[in-house]
């Protein structure tokens, strides 16, 4: 047996790197930042410009230890740490791939210059000139020629992505374009970085990023400064793997119900899926988040846990039995913690389900229209749609009169066919599960918008129809929302 070098074409090799991950531009900018991150960072600023002739460019500058030659030309390096190496418990990187495969997900060419006690040198891969692995190398007044700003400071570092084409693909083919595609990566760096950007409720320092000059600000998904949110405690966990013991903290929160918030905080905590869809684990690696929103399957997303977020935290030492993957978007649940996480959802839940169920609608005791009534007659108890609601006197207000005979024998129908028997058989055996009322913002301010024009006729003023709103079910009881949205509809106070 023999044995014969077979080595990878250069520039196939840095082609096919574009592809390594699912990045996005969120994505790809989290990987340099966790790089900066790693070298000690306080300050990242991201530029991203659109020039006239329909290119753009995007330099990420930090302030972090800096790279001297042999450092640089190690960065520069394809997969330049092997995975399973032991890491700085703070290291952010895994693969030795981030930097590269992120910025040839954007762009076809990559400059990192950096500067290191007060000495400058830059480096540079351009997927159009590779030859046997050669790379451009500068230093001095050539690589300060690259900078358009000097780099303050007796350290840091700046890269620079050009010839972006991915990020043409990608839709940016205008300024506005461009500039909707910076909005969504700067909401979801945002989130990804929320921890660092806070301080992380005091115990670590901040760190300052910036985009085009405006910092970001923290998107907590936890809604931790919101009064309503219950926070659970911590639930560490040991996981033993390569042979040593691994810490793992799960913390639980539930949100606060969509009544509690302000249009601006049901957006924000809602995020890109909306308030249902981001229930579930949220995955932290070194507190930079990885995943979001998931069960792993051991649970449903469903109306009455919509308000449980479980926050995971990981060392970077667990990446291989959680299957981090490249782009670090991704991760797997271990199969050892199955079992334990499932219990520790059930209850999780329980107390979503209370929120939900101190929420629903009341009839006796309350001062406000109800939708039903309730009455005695003869020892027999009747429910009946209140037929002095102000959203049928609307709806009638534009009946003829045969048609108000239909409408008043239907109410009176619906109320005699309400199924008691198998709502009763619900409430005995998972009365939790019941729906009380809207469960979501969307399906209130859905209703309030169609019923408004018949509501607005019926009251004659805007002053007339808040009153009317403000003592009547379900407005009554959501009257936060319900006057934020008539700000925005009537324009009045």
């Amino acid at each position: 047996m023999s044995r014969v070098r077979n080595a990878p074409d250069a520039s196939s090799l840095m082609a096919t790197a574009r592809s390594f991950g699912n990045y996005d531009l969120a994505g790809a900018l989290a990987d340099i930042i966790d790089n900066s991150i790693s070298a000690g960072s306080r300050n990242i600023d991201i530029f991203c410009d659109y020039s006239d002739d329909g290119d753009c460019s995007i330099r990420i500058r930090d302030d972090g230890r800096g790279m001297d030659r042999e450092e640089l030309l190690r960065a520069m390096c394809p997969a330049s740490t092997h995975p399973d190496l032991e890491r700085a418990k703070d290291d952010l990187g895994r693969f030795g791939w981030g930097m590269k495969s992120a910025s040839f997900s954007q762009c076809r060419i990559l400059t990192v210059i950096s500067k290191k006690n007060d000495r400058l040198c830059a480096a540079r891969w351009d997927l159009d000139n590779i030859t046997d692995w050669e790379m451009d190398f500068l230093d001095g007044a050539q690589a300060q020629a690259l900078l358009v700003d000097p780099i303050d400071g007796e350290s840091g570092t700046e890269l620079v992505w050009t010839n972006c084409d991915r990020l043409l693909e990608a839709g940016a083919v205008n300024r506005d374009d461009f500039r909707e595609i910076l909005s969504k990566a700067r909401r979801k760096l945002s989130q990804i970085f929320h921890r660092y950007l806070s301080g992380d409720n005091g115990r670590f320092s901040r760190v300052r990023i910036s985009m085009n000059g405006t910092p970001l600000d923290e998107t907590d998904p936890f809604c931790q400064r919101h009064a309503a949110t219950i926070a659970k405690p911590e639930e560490p966990m040991q996981i033993f793997a390569g042979g040593s013991s691994h810490r793992v903290v799960m913390q639980a929160f539930v949100l606060p119900h969509y009544s509690k918030l302000s249009g601006t905080e049901y957006e924000e905590f809602g995020g890109s899926e909306g308030y249902i869809r981001n229930q579930g684990f949220y995955v932290y690696r070194n507190r930079r988040l990885i995943i979001s929103g998931t069960w792993f399957g051991l649970a449903k997303h469903g109306e009455l846990s919509k308000l449980v977020r479980v926050r995971i935290d990981i060392p970077n030492s667990l990446d291989e039995i959680w299957k981090i993957t490249l782009d670090k978007s991704d991760a797997q649940l271990p199969s050892g913690l199955r079992a334990r996480m499932r219990a520790l959802v059930s209850g999780f839940r329980n107390t979503s389900h209370k929120v939900h169920r101190s929420k629903g609608a009341r009839i006796e005791g309350n001062q406000s229209t109800p939708v039903w009534t309730r009455r005695v007659r003869n020892g027999v108890i009747r429910y009946e749609l209140n037929s002095d609601h102000p959203v049928l006197a609307a709806l009638r207000s534009g009946m003829t009169g045969d048609q108000a005979a239909m409408f008043e024998g239907f109410l009176r129908m619906v109320g005699a066919q309400i199924p008691v028997d198998a709502i009763g058989g619900e409430v005995s055996s998972d009365s939790d599960s019941l729906q009380r009322g809207f469960t979501t913002r969307e399906e209130l301010v859905s209703f309030l918008h169609a019923s408004l024009p018949g509501l607005m006729a019926h009251a004659g003023t805007p002053a007339t129809l808040r009153e009317l709103l403000k003592g009547t079910e379900p407005y009554a009881s959501n009257f936060p929302i319900v006057e934020e949205e008539l700000k925005g509809l009537l324009g009045h106070g």
